[in-house]
């Protein structure tokens, strides 16, 4: 598939549509779409609805408390989940977090990247096979 000069147009005024002084801000947000932990959370809180903390633990049983709490605390920073504290102290603080419309959007635009991966998981596992053999070979 060769790319035509109208899409590499279109790449080039998406790439330009940031400037220099947004490179952190477009690196944080590729971060999102290519972490584990924020995809998993963006991903649960979409398909579940709100969650807890406590519930968001059990539905991603690899996360550490940590991880969670520092992958929340980024999703929340950039807009694409919320966090409400329902200030109560005991016995266990009633702090939920749900996905905010950006959040959704990102979750949909995920859509079709996944779709090529699932697409062509067997024609990356074949490059992966041939890339060993030649590195043994």
């Amino acid at each position: 598939m060769k790319l035509a000069k109208a899409q590499i147009a279109q790449f080039s005024a998406i790439c330009e549509a940031l400037s220099d002084e947004d490179d952190d801000l477009k690196r944080g947000i590729l971060a999102h779409a290519g972490n584990r932990w924020s995809l998993g959370v963006v991903y649960t809180l979409g398909t579940r609805g709100t969650l807890r903390h406590a519930e968001l633990i059990r539905a991603l049983p690899k996360i550490t408390q940590r991880m969670l709490t520092l992958t929340l605390r980024r999703l929340e920073r950039d807009g694409l989940i919320s966090r409400h504290d329902y200030q109560q102290k005991t016995p266990h603080p009633r702090v939920e977090y749900g996905l905010t419309t950006l959040g959704e959007s990102m979750l949909l635009n995920m859509l079709p990247l996944w779709n090529w991966i699932i697409e062509n998981s067997a024609a990356f596992r074949q490059s992966r096979d041939d890339f060993a053999a030649r590195e043994l070979g």
